[in-house]
């Protein structure tokens, strides 16, 4: 499967990529758990049927020390124990924030205050920009219809 679009050949996309990947970086260094972020961007990928980011994050987390079995129930976190309580709250805050157009009301104030018992006020804030992050790069990904399957850990990075 070819990809529709090749986001690395334009000009446009460079510019914006640019940004993008920079915005991506902060994330990344945020004080936010790398474990965290790395669940959360599978779960919302798994939402959103992005393969290339499912392929991705799964592979990072692995790399990154995440065992198989956590990888394999994030899919499933409510009914799994091996989650903190501070990670199921980030993760029921990422579905939420993912599935607006179902929840009708966005995030709930219950969801937010679990979440905002476990991180703080620049965590929270890293969660929310991650989701949106997520969001925004499995649309892209789904749109050009990106193969996956192929990805080699840090390629991106």
């Amino acid at each position: 499967m070819d990809a529709r679009l090749n986001y690395f050949a334009s000009p446009t996309a460079g510019k914006a990529f640019k940004h993008f990947m920079a915005a991506g970086k902060a994330i990344k260094e945020s004080s936010l758990p790398a474990a965290t972020q790395e669940l959360v961007a599978l779960r919302v990928s798994q939402i959103n049927g992005c393969a290339l980011c499912i392929d991705m994050h799964t592979k990072e987390a692995a790399a990154a020390g995440e065992t198989s079995v956590r990888l394999q129930l994030v899919a499933a976190w409510r009914e799994a124990t091996v989650f903190t309580e501070a990670e199921r709250a980030a993760l029921e805050l990422a579905e939420q924030a993912t599935r607006v157009a179902d929840a009708a009301g966005g995030v709930s104030d219950e969801v937010w205050a679990r979440a905002a018992g476990h991180y703080d006020e620049e965590q929270l804030t890293a969660l929310a920009v991650l989701v949106s992050f997520m969001n925004t790069a499995n649309r892209l990904n789904i749109i050009a219809q990106q193969p996956a399957g192929d990805y080699e850990v840090g390629q991106f990075h």
